[in-house]
């Protein structure tokens, strides 16, 4: 079982500490963090790893005047760095190739060391399928990011090539949606209704009262059950690409629950989940972060060398899944599943239209 180097850092523990703490490891690397705007953990984690002097920093969003502003900020505080914006909307496939083939023609920029696949969205309100004809939360927050980081794997495996094994990291921002939730294999663009689900794909129908959603099960699409299922994807993700990716070319990946941060995330929200949001908070049932706590945990996915001590051959999926700073296993099973990231590798290769073996 891997492990994290410090017990001491926790759910209140500054990015800024982690990168400290691990200077080392990004010094001279060149990073790539998606989704990042000035109001989000996407900027924050940005300033974590530009406090310690990367070579390159490159940040991706849709919008590149806001790409731009965040890069204005990061190197008004720390200029010696090389930082480049790439314009990307992940929920189009085609975005997603032109931006990984930009990438991959830098040849300034021959290896990528570390990977942060922050952008997502939440809470659509209604069902809505992509260009590609997929579910939106699925396609953005998942498809996106998994076609993205098989099309810059070379440059990924180029820098694993001269580094201790698993110190080059893909790090998939997830969140608390794997405690409650796991696939939906049989109407991924929810077309049925729940009830009519085979039981194990059903949501947490108690879990969802306490966040205002009545009636589910004869309900088909909820925004916050697109978002848990895509949020799955990202853990699942992260186990397939170890079994494929770790012994071979030495790239570890994980995922992170980052917390509960104030951000402009949960923005398409209606009122009344935002007020049971309110008054779930107030019942202590979660408790928010600081932007800097958000990036924290991302940090130490990214950076501690311990977490690659304890994968082996058979346990792809041990220590893959991280919650303030520390591993977790408030994963349901089915969220952690080696047999369900399987799956989930087959169906993504069958919904980009092509299989990757590098």
């Amino acid at each position: 079982m891997a492990s994290t180097t410090h017990t001491k850092f926790t759910a209140n523990t500054e990015g800024f500490d982690v990168a400290k703490e691990f200077a080392l490891g990004i010094r001279g690397k060149t990073v790539i963090v998606t989704g990042v705007n000035r109001g989000g953990i996407g900027f924050s984690t940005s300033q974590a790893f530009a406090s310690q002097s990367p070579a390159h920093l490159i940040i991706t969003g849709r919008n590149p005047s806001k790409i731009q502003e965040c890069i204005n900020a990061l190197r008004a505080e720390y200029p010696n760095i090389e930082y480049r914006g790439l314009q990307v909307d992940l929920s189009i496939q085609q975005s997603v190739r032109d931006a990984a083939a930009k990438v991959m023609s830098w040849s300034d920029v021959p290896m990528i060391d570390i990977l942060i696949n922050n952008a997502g969205v939440m809470g659509i309100r209604e069902r809505t399928l992509t260009s590609d004809g997929i579910e939106t939360h699925f396609a953005t927050n998942h498809i996106g990011h998994w076609l993205f980081t098989c099309l810059i794997m070379p440059k990924l495996a180029k820098a694993a090539e001269n580094s201790p094994k698993g110190a080059t990291r893909v790090v998939n921002v997830s969140s608390a949606s794997p405690w409650v939730s796991a696939m939906r294999w049989s109407d991924l663009n929810f077309d049925k209704k729940n009830k009519d689900l085979p039981k194990e794909e059903q949501p947490n129908y108690e879990w969802f009262k306490a966040w205002g959603y009545t009636d589910l099960e004869n309900q088909s699409y909820n925004p916050l059950d697109g978002y848990n299922r895509s949020k799955v994807a990202n853990v699942l993700s992260a186990i397939g690409a170890n079994k494929r990716l770790f012994n071979k070319h030495g790239v570890l990946s994980l995922a992170v629950h980052p917390g509960v941060i104030d951000t402009e995330l949960g923005r398409n929200f209606p009122l009344e989940t935002l007020e049971a949001v309110k008054t779930l908070k107030e019942q202590g049932v979660y408790s928010s972060k600081t932007l800097g706590a958000g990036a924290s945990t991302s940090m130490v996915a990214a950076l501690d060398p311990k977490l690659a001590e304890g994968v082996s051959n058979d346990k792809m999926n041990s220590g893959s899944y991280l919650v303030d700073c520390q591993i977790s296993d408030q994963a349901c099973p089915l969220a952690v599943s080696s047999e369900e990231a399987e799956k989930l590798w087959e169906l993504s290769e069958k919904l980009v239209g092509q299989a990757f073996t590098w």
